[in-house]
């Protein structure tokens, strides 16, 4: 077996395209911003991507239904430019799965005519933010003053850490081994879990950077339904627990 098999669904061809990668990872922010971005656009699903780099199991529906864990290619096509979005259930479970993961899906991306390359993630700082910045990581200058302009923060010790999984690999891969000049857009989030409110942040970035019209605000229902939670989780929290969970207004 192939480490990492494509499922072919539909043979598409696009033109002057961008790859934008949205993996379940820190807060969710990437995976749901993906997932809105296909929902809102109409993207439609062209190969399901196989690996024993995945987690062994199978994901249960509503009606009992197996389905085996698995990524997945959509696209769109504009007269802006055409659109691939990869994304899916996890991520690689090691840092070989992840590389080679990364590399057959950098490859097909060279087959799709893709140019540049933008990858979504979390910024984990462990606190509740009222309004989460977007953070960034570039390959190429132009890119960079392109997201800038649009209120993206490029700092100096910002991620201390760096990216890891696939919001830096294939930011880093496509430009070394690929030549795609690439940038990574991380909303901050406080990593306790799934966070549409950072996500907010980033897809508001991204759709003015495509030139896509589409509205948010159906995020902001998610938005609420995690505050809720937050705010019962800052309820129940000792008093001088409270100012560093910091406040989600």
């Amino acid at each position: 077996m192939d480490s990492v098999i494509v499922k072919m669904i539909d043979n598409v061809k696009l033109r002057n395209s961008t790859l934008i990668v949205g993996l379940p990872g820190i807060g969710n922010v990437g995976k749901i911003t993906a997932d809105y971005l296909i929902d809102k656009m109409k993207a439609k699903k062209f190969a399901d991507v196989f690996s024993y780099h995945l987690p062994p199991q199978v994901l249960i529906n509503n009606d009992a239904r197996a389905k085996l864990v698995r990524n997945e290619l959509y696209y769109k096509k504009r007269k802006e430019g055409d659109i691939l979005i990869f994304t899916g259930d996890f991520q690689g479970l090691t840092s070989q799965g992840q590389y080679e993961i990364s590399y057959r899906i950098l490859e097909m991306s060279r087959d799709l005519n893709v140019k540049e390359v933008i990858t979504l993630g979390g910024y984990q700082i462990g606190k509740l933010v009222e309004i989460p910045r977007v953070l960034g990581s570039y390959t190429n200058e132009e890119l960079k003053e392109k997201v800038e302009k649009l209120g993206v923060i490029f700092s100096k010790s910002e991620p201390g850490g760096g990216i890891v999984g696939g919001a830096g690999l294939f930011l880093g891969m496509g430009y070394e081994l690929f030549n795609l000049p690439g940038i990574c857009l991380m909303g901050e989030t406080s990593g306790y879990f799934s966070d549409p409110k950072s996500a907010k942040q980033v897809t508001k970035v991204l759709l003015e950077y495509l030139k896509i019209k589409i509205d948010t605000k159906e995020l902001d229902e998610k938005v609420k339904e995690i505050e809720e939670i937050t705010n019962k989780i800052v309820e129940n929290q000792p008093e001088e627990r409270r100012e560093d969970l910091g406040y989600f207004g």
